[in-house]
């Protein structure tokens, strides 16, 4: 079911489109006011933590291979790109896509969204915020699965069936990796929603349960870092193990960039 909608580069065993913010949410934006196909057309955004995540685990490499659209949204993956002489235009962070397709809805009939995921109570202060801060955008639901939920058969059907009584044409995944990939590609065949955005943090960002790093951090590529001293504990040793094998991936990509360039 994956798009063609953009040129991709191939980088890590994704495809990673050849599309800046604004051509993105434009997409979305069609995909979403038009007539959904036999699956829902999902969305995911890689990072450091997704590219270690696609060497070793077969079934996250499933969910990336059927997605509609892959967008980089850590910035070491586009520096990445360029080292290789696979140049991305730049990064699309999945925290920043949301907001921009909800801007491109503007005055029209309403995008219809519903929010799944984030803590008790976190998904209705976001479902307010976004309605208060675009005009052109009704969510339609808000659930917050508990703890385990992926392994319940009933807990499934229920969300399955929440869904499908909202009828949103956008559904906002916000489970973390790489769960909310396993679950929507598991899925997509059954979820009622257009399209799905698979992007962790960002019901938590709109209710301002989290705090985003400042706009010149997140250009410069540094966002991370300002996550990693807000939640030191979780985050510093999952970023260290990251990064650490990062490195042979990306050693081993350049190996395979260069022989195909020597072939």
């Amino acid at each position: 079911m994956s798009s063609r909608a953009f040129e991709s580069v191939r980088l890590f065993g994704a495809d990673l489109a050849v599309a800046g913010l604004p051509q993105a949410a434009a997409l979305l934006l069609d995909w979403a006011r038009n007539e959904s196909r036999d699956a829902c057309r999902y969305v995911v955004t890689p990072n450091i933590n997704h590219v270690v995540l696609l060497s070793h685990r077969p079934d996250f490499a499933a969910a990336y291979r059927d997605a509609a659209l892959v967008l980089a949204d850590g910035m070491p993956l586009v520096w990445a790109s360029r080292l290789l002489g696979r140049a991305l235009p730049g990064r699309v962070a999945g925290s920043d896509l949301a907001p921009a397709l909800f801007r491109a809805a503007g005055e029209g009939p309403p995008l219809t969204v519903f929010l799944l995921g984030a803590l008790p109570g976190v998904a209705e202060r976001a479902a307010k915020k976004i309605e208060q801060t675009y005009p052109g955008v009704r969510v339609v639901g808000a659930y917050s699965p508990p703890f385990g939920f992926e392994r319940d058969p009933a807990e499934n059907a229920k969300i399955l069936e929440s869904v499908a009584s909202a009828q949103p044409q956008v559904l906002v995944v916000g489970l973390g990796a790489p769960k909310q990939e396993l679950w929507i590609h598991r899925h997509r065949f059954q979820v009622s929603a257009r399209v799905a955005l698979c992007i962790g943090a960002t019901i938590d960002f709109f209710a301002e349960e989290t705090t985003r790093a400042p706009t010149w951090v997140r250009r410069i590529g540094l966002e991370w870092a300002f996550r990693v001293v807000l939640e030191p504990r979780r985050l510093a040793g999952r970023y260290w193990r990251d990064g650490w094998a990062f490195l042979p991936l990306l050693w081993k990509e350049w190996r395979h960039v260069r022989r195909q360039q020597c072939a």
